[in-house]
């Protein structure tokens, strides 16, 4: 591949004293780069993406404006101190509401019509276990989302859903969902409006310590300095930084073509979340299942496997659209950031290196608050 360098005005115009260059133009790094631009507007800003668009899970995701479904919540009760699990609960709902309050609900597309837990005669003992602790979740959860009670049973909506094998539904009323799309697009042009400088087809291949700053080594050989950098790539960090403790995991996700009255509205969590799906507009978004091949997903490498398809497939068939004619329009795979701990990474690593990942699947939840954590981490020290 011919190499073609950087001419001196292309370095004087674009390259020259940056203050802070943030590597991933997803949630993460939009937001990092606004806050720092908000509270630092003569910085030079920075933001490099290796692809034409954030593709990692920023524009794939579901749009699901949640913070966690009963089953999920009881799941990481079994692993975690109670206080760890209601302190990320709050991150996640906070988070929100900066988001929104950040972007606008208008033009995210938010809609508070609440989220829905389905569970299957079989899931008799999961089912058990929600309502026995429903009630200690509504208390921990009235001094973070003010509502009375979040979570509610609501067997009765069951028929106007119209689901195939479904026996419950716990309602949590304060789930919502967004456009992905128009989430991201107002993020670049916000960005943009405070002076951050968005440069995409950049993929960063080193990370070297130089005498007042960073040396980033770019894929086309060529050379970048920053005084500081955010490293902000959430599951393909490992790619940069492979002591971090965040591996990256696939989710595949499909959508029908449009369904005349389509009965399902809301966003619905089924099997701890590992299964996800809800309407857009008169489509069915669908996705999850990595729960079936934990290992084999846990990959940063963007594809599609036959048995999830299938199951994904089937759960159409059978569940969620039993006695509905559709045709799924297309399928695509995101990659998250996770690890046994479900709480962001978010530190400096050195005198002008920091990072912000480790979603954990919950990046519309926690995005805008991780991003301005991470400038707070570089701007305070």
């Amino acid at each position: 591949m011919m190499t073609v360098n950087l001419s001196f005005w292309e370095k004087e115009a674009f390259f020259k004293e940056v203050d802070v260059l943030i590597i991933g133009s997803g949630i993460v790094g939009l937001n990092a780069a606004i806050a720092i631009k908000e509270r630092k507007p003569q910085f030079k800003v920075l933001v490099i993406e290796r692809g034409v668009l954030p593709i990692g899970a920023s524009t794939r995701n579901a749009g699901f404006a949640c913070f966690g479904s009963m089953t999920e919540l009881l799941d990481d009760l079994s692993t975690q101190q109670a206080e760890k699990v209601w302190a990320l609960v709050e991150k996640r709902w906070r988070g929100l509401q900066r988001l929104r309050e950040r972007l606008g609900d208008d033009s995210i597309q938010y809609r508070p019509w609440g989220g829905y837990e389905l569970f299957r005669p079989e899931e008799k003992e999961s089912y058990e276990a929600c309502q026995d602790h429903m009630e200690d979740f509504n208390l921990a959860l009235r001094s973070i989302t003010g509502l009375p009670a979040t979570f509610d049973n609501r067997d009765e909506d069951l028929e106007g859903f119209g689901f195939g094998g479904i026996q419950h539904l716990i309602y949590n009323q304060g789930e919502g969902q967004i456009h992905t799309g128009k989430m991201m697009a107002q993020l670049l042009a916000l960005a943009r409006e405070r002076g951050v400088e968005v440069y995409n087809g950049m993929e960063v291949t080193k990370l070297e310590t130089s005498v007042d700053g960073l040396s980033i080594r770019l894929k086309n050989e060529w050379q970048l300095k920053a005084h500081q950098v955010i490293v902000a790539t959430n599951g393909f960090a490992t790619q940069l930084l492979p002591e971090l403790q965040v591996r990256p995991a696939r989710n595949q996700v499909l959508i029908t073509e449009p369904i005349p009255s389509l009965k399902i509205k809301g966003t619905f969590h089924y099997d701890r979340g590992f299964f996800y799906f809800r309407n857009v507009n008169d489509r069915l978004l669908l996705g999850g299942g990595r729960c079936l091949d934990l290992e084999g997903e846990e990959t940063d490498t963007f594809g599609l496997t036959t048995h999830i398809q299938n199951n994904l497939q089937e759960l159409l068939n059978t569940v969620i659209l039993p006695n509905t004619k559709f045709q799924v329009a297309q399928w695509w795979s995101g990659i998250m950031g996770v690890g046994k701990q479900k709480t962001p990474v978010v530190e400096r690593l050195g005198p002008h290196l920091s990072v912000a990942v480790r979603l954990g699947g919950m990046g519309v939840a926690i995005g805008a608050q991780t991003g301005e954590e991470a400038a707070k981490v570089v701007l305070d020290g």
